[in-house]
């Protein structure tokens, strides 16, 4: 659930396997003297697969002094955590579909010439029983390690990927990532972060655990919200809540990265395709997402499917993902949610070797 689509998706800035991007410096705009210092130097070409609850992406990217520039982006839903979080054991059938995903996306990342690839995963691995049966299904199949990656380690590179956007580099942040399973709180200001939590919340997991009816009922969008405010008032207040109490609340912005907000800025600009240019710096107010949730929580499954911007696919746990950050907003006080299309790729990839 951390990117805008779970295709397959195919988002390239080239003009072949091994071809430059076009543009994505910073904010999609080359430097001045790119071209200068592109016959100069050789930027190492690097990819990372991120396995997470719902999907696997792939991220390449020319990497030179804190800037990535995207080279090419997929993302295949495979959904790891179904029917997980009863037993917490990773089922064959989604660990087999995930492994092969991860497989080609391998292949892919070999075709551009990368120097490194790095496979990691996220929540529903780290949560897992059986983490040893996906990271070996991996290795048969790729002769890729995986690394499990923890919570905080996970909020560290979000807020990583975050601010290598000018937008929010010199901003004081707090930056919420929701994912199929588990949900990064970081508070930072400029560049470092002060604060960083991972928590058991996210899209997938929330799915599973309440389990709407469909069409959604009015009960089950009131039983939602009851719960998401409990959440927050017994799990993240007492850590969270001291910390932002005592940072400048007037400066702050709240910035959402991960599926559930891009798919939100594309339904907002009626986005037929992932386009992070039309995405990244998208401002949506509380009301808007509000009325946004309220809107999805009205309509069966099937017509979810038609809305213009919301992947079909994707077309279930958006209701969870537009609850949680409805959620936040509500309880936290922030007006505006500014989106993010970069976060925890981003930041593995400056971090890889």
């Amino acid at each position: 659930m951390r990117d805008a689509d779970d295709g397959p998706r195919i988002l390239t800035l080239k003009s072949g396997p091994a071809g430059r991007p076009r543009h994505a410096f910073g904010l999609g705009q080359p430097p001045p003297d790119a071209s200068l210092h592109c016959q100069h130097m050789v930027t190492p070409r690097r990819a990372v697969i991120d396995i997470g609850t719902n999907s696997i992406k792939l991220l390449v990217g020319d990497v030179a002094h804190g800037l990535v520039r995207p080279v090419d982006e997929r993302s295949e839903q495979t959904r790891l955590g179904a029917g997980f979080y009863d037993t917490h054991v990773l089922q064959a059938v989604t660990i087999a579909r995930t492994a092969s995903a991860v497989a080609r996306f391998v292949a892919i990342a070999r075709d551009f010439d990368t120097t490194a690839i790095r496979v990691i995963a996220t929540s529903a691995a780290r949560d897992a029983k059986n983490p040893q049966d996906l990271t070996e299904a991996v290795r048969r199949a790729c002769g890729q390690r995986v690394e499990i990656i923890s919570g905080d380690q996970e909020a560290e590179w979000v807020y990583r990927g975050v601010t290598t956007d000018e937008r929010f580099h010199d901003q004081p942040l707090l930056i919420l990532d929701v994912g199929g399973g588990s949900t990064e709180f970081v508070l930072g200001d400029h560049d470092r972060h002060t604060f960083r939590q991972s928590f058991h919340l996210g899209g997938v997991r929330l799915l599973e655990k309440l389990r709407p009816h469909d069409p959604p009922a009015i009960q089950d969008l009131a039983d939602c919200r009851n719960w998401l405010q409990r959440f927050l008032e017994h799990h993240v207040d007492p850590s969270l809540g001291p910390v932002l109490q005592a940072a400048d609340r007037e400066r702050r912005l709240l910035v959402g990265t991960g599926g559930t907000t891009a798919i939100l800025a594309r339904m907002e600009k009626r986005l037929a395709h992932f386009t992070r240019e039309h995405i990244d710096g998208t401002r949506l107010s509380r009301q808007a997402v509000l009325d946004r949730m309220v809107h999805l929580w009205s309509l069966p499954v099937s017509e979810r499917r038609k809305i213009p911007g919301l992947p079909p696919n994707r077309a279930d746990v958006i209701l969870m993902g537009a609850a949680i950050f409805e959620a936040v907003l509500q309880h936290f006080h922030f007006d505006t949610l500014h989106v993010s299309t970069r976060g925890l790729r981003f930041g593995a990839l400056l971090d890889s070797p």
